[in-house]
């Protein structure tokens, strides 16, 4: 009920309709730029009110108040403004950007190990440190946390680091006591107008605050789990997927800070989260919320690209989910080049729902029910488009669209169902069958098939175009065809695995091309991890689960969270992109057969789909070479895309100054992949460069060698790199030439080798 209020209040707060000019007052964030350490807060809140009182009319002074305020790592607030209001803020000198403020959305037992295995490093050979340090904080930006979970027992935990000075905000249901040494802080923000005004006697006043940092829908328990839970034996959904759950980082600290109201997150409260996340203290910060591609704006108008660039200013790492819009090209999302943006993988578990058809053939579905069929039931099978009602169209009871069902063909039969037309989410097709009387679903579609839907004791099945084939030449030869759907179960060292999730966001990155992007991909499908209570439906005869499936690039997020948690307990020097790097150059290309790794149709997976490859948190802990890629080379960044040096010197809070000649900065920052955006073949050649630090032993020599596609041509040069001390560095220059290729992106990779390390740099070129 408090959610639902608090819910209620945000929406009366954001339709608040104040007339300006006939314009109407929406809530707007003003940005503006890097923020100085230890600044005095109140100063700069005073100022941004009265910033406001110059462009808000007399008459409206209810309308000067900050719904945020961000002072820490960077500066500027957020507010109810006309689009008048706005453009005249845009034109102050100190800001940078204003721009409206929308919705973001919300983008285990067997991952873990799977990951460990893929990678072939014994636990022997790991050094002793990478297990020991409880001092790294993971900030989970989110929609809250369930702390009754056993996956946030904090026993064996030692005291929380002394740097740390967040808080445990209390709410109508969450105490202090509610923290502890594992889950070391939880804050909510208030998203009604007024949070910050000025009071009668001048000084400022800040209203209370209503809410919780309770976990209303799950989403940020179950990431938190997977980024940093605690050990829990014995773990599973109801007999499914039982093992040990465990996070990346069973050791680190969590820090949660709900920025999201149910399942949408204001981009205003997601900037404070990052602000205030940076200020307490935390080392990775974990975001698996983003916009939709097509609503993509450039980094100054991101509020996501916007923290994460104050965010790594302070050493902290940026892990970002790349969306769910899969498997289209161009629909990545949280590009920036210091967002470390996370694809999703399979992993070697799925989940299959049997189908046995009436002649005895058994097919494999996928799906998570409970339902208390038999081998030795059957029940009639009818096609949803032989069941329509009257005048009602073929295709949208192919579709099984609620509506267009009849009840009397279908009462007690298994119905089979298409996606056809305009797409009807399974969950509605379920619901139509149930109510249509059916004894069971099956639906034939190859997307998100190994995403296995949860149908409660409902029996439901989904199968791709092949299975499907099958079930319709048996209708179709059969006079009266029968099929039974049984319970599910799980199936483990299941091959191949991984493979390339189909709702996965693919590259190349819509805002530009020059960075690849995603950067990493990790396990996103079928994760088991803490859940809140009753959040599903429960099978009949059985308790709460205190653990869940879940799906999405918002699973993959906290497993690289997790993974860089584990690589800073180990190197607690390490920058962001020390730890980025090393993920990616060790990361793997192939599946458990020892094959390439493919996308769910089983073609090969480009570096736009998976990135450099699946995360292997082993290997990346000794990665032998590391590229640093600093704050200039990201300002250099800002400098090639265009933007007015004025604005980058308040982003960066320095006197930086751009390059009087910029040839393709963008490609050329040091980053650890490369993409060429646009590759002439009349161009003779097109090079850039890459520096490395020798993060392995002090005496070793890398020899180079290069895996290229049909028609392009790569050099590296030099192609031998020798180190003489451990923090060396060494630059090289690669050229391509793509004198005899074809148009389109081609894909390949330069290695590194020692004869103990490899370290892979994949890319991206694309010729036109």
């Amino acid at each position: 009920m408090a959610e639902m209020l608090q819910l209620l209040l945000f929406v009366l707060a954001s339709l608040c309709v104040c007339v300006t000019s006939n314009q109407v007052a929406e809530p707007y964030v003003v940005y503006m730029g890097s923020a100085l350490q230890g600044g005095d807060h109140e100063a700069l809140q005073a100022a941004h009110l009265q910033m406001l009182s110059s462009v808000i009319p007399s008459g409206e002074e209810q309308r000067v108040s900050l719904m945020q305020s961000y002072h820490y790592a960077f500066k500027g607030f957020s507010a109810m403004l006309t689009e008048t209001e706005a453009t005249l803020l845009s034109g102050y000198d100190d800001v940078v950007s204003v721009f409206p403020d929308r919705m973001l959305q919300l983008h285990t037992t067997r991952s873990w190990d799977f990951l460990d295995a893929e990678s072939h490093i014994g636990s022997h050979q790991l050094p002793h440190k990478a297990f020991g340090s409880t001092d790294v904080i993971i900030g989970m930006i989110d929609s809250g946390i369930w702390p009754e979970s056993p996956s946030f027992n904090d026993a064996g935990m030692g005291p929380i680091p002394s740097r740390w000075k967040g808080t445990c905000m209390e709410g109508l249901d969450f105490n202090k006591s509610n923290c502890n040494r594992k889950l070391i802080g939880a804050k909510y923000y208030n998203a009604q107008l007024g949070s910050i005004q000025p009071s009668s006697n001048g000084s400022l006043a800040k209203q209370n605050a209503f809410g919780t940092p309770r976990d209303p829908i799950g989403h940020g328990t179950h990431t938190s789990s997977t980024a940093a839970g605690s050990m829990v034996s014995n773990a599973d959904f109801y007999g499914l997927a039982q093992g040990v759950a465990k996070g990346g980082s069973p050791t680190s600290r969590i820090a949660m800070y709900k920025a999201c109201f149910l399942d949408n997150c204001p981009l205003s409260t997601i900037l404070k989260a990052i602000d205030d996340a940076i200020n307490d203290g935390v080392d990775i910060i974990s975001i698996s919320i983003g916009t939709v591609s097509h609503l993509q704006t450039d980094f100054l108008n991101d509020p996501l690209a916007i923290g994460a660039f104050h965010a790594n200013q302070r050493g902290v790492l940026v892990v970002c989910s790349g969306g769910n819009e899969g498997p289209h090209p161009f629909t990545v999302v949280n590009t920036a080049p210091w967002i470390l943006t996370v694809a999703a993988s399979s992993i070697d578990r799925i989940i299959r729902s049997t189908i046995v058809l009436g002649n005895g053939n058994m097919l494999k579905g996928y799906a998570i029910n409970f339902s208390n069929l038999s081998r030795f039931e059957s029940y009639p099978l009818v096609f949803g488009r032989d069941a329509a009602i009257g005048a009602t169209l073929v295709s949208e009871a192919s579709n099984c669209r609620p509506g267009s069902i009849d009840t009397i063909k279908v009462d007690g039969k298994i119905i089979v169902c298409v996606n056809v037309g305009v797409p009807v989410t399974r969950n509605t097709k379920i619901l139509a069958a149930q109510e249509a009387g059916a004894k069971g679903l099956i639906l034939i579609d190859d997307l998100q098939k190994e995403n296995s839907f949860y149908s409660g004791d409902f029996p439901f099945s989904q199968v791709g175009k092949d299975a499907g084939t099958q079930i319709f030449k048996y209708m179709n030869y059969t006079k009266k065809p029968t099929a039974v759907i049984l319970p599910s179960e799980d199936v483990k060292e299941f091959k191949p695995a991984p493979t390339v999730a189909d709702f996965s966001s693919r590259g190349p990155g819509g805002v530009t091309e020059g960075i690849l992007k995603p950067d990493l991909m990790a396990p996103g499908v079928n994760i088991l991890a803490a859940g809140v209570p009753n959040i599903v439906t429960v099978p009949q005869g059985k308790k709460p689960s205190n653990f869940v499936f879940m799906s999405g690039t918002s699973m993959a997020c906290p497993h690289v969270a997790g993974a860089s948690a584990f690589l800073k307990s180990a190197h607690p020097w390490w920058s962001p992109s020390m730890i980025r790097s090393a993920l990616m150059t060790t990361a793997i290309t192939t599946n458990n057969l020892g094959e390439p790794i493919t996308s769910y149709l089983g073609a090969n997976a480009t570096f736009h789909e998976m990135g450099a490859g699946v995360i292997s948190p082993l290997r990346a802990l000794n990665p032998g070479l590391v590229f640093e890629t600093t704050v200039e080379d990201y300002l250099y960044f800002l400098c090639d895309y265009g933007y007015k040096i004025q604005a980058i010197r308040s982003i960066s809070g320095t006197n930086f100054t751009c390059p009087s000649s910029s040839p393709d900065l963008i490609s050329s920052i040091n980053y650890p992949s490369i993409s060429i955006a646009k590759l002439e073949r009349k161009v003779m050649m097109r090079g850039t460069r890459r520096t490395v630090t020798n993060v392995g032993p002090p005496n070793s020599t890398y020899i180079a060698t290069v895996d290229a596609p049909n028609g392009i041509k790569v050099i590296v040069t030099p192609d031998r790199l020798t180190f003489t001390r451990r923090w060396m560095k060494a630059t090289y220059l690669i050229v391509f030439n793509a004198n005899s290729a074809s148009e389109g992106y081609g894909y390949g990779s330069i290695t590194w080798s020692d004869g103990a390390h490899t370290v892979r740099t994949v890319f991206a070129v694309n010729v036109v």
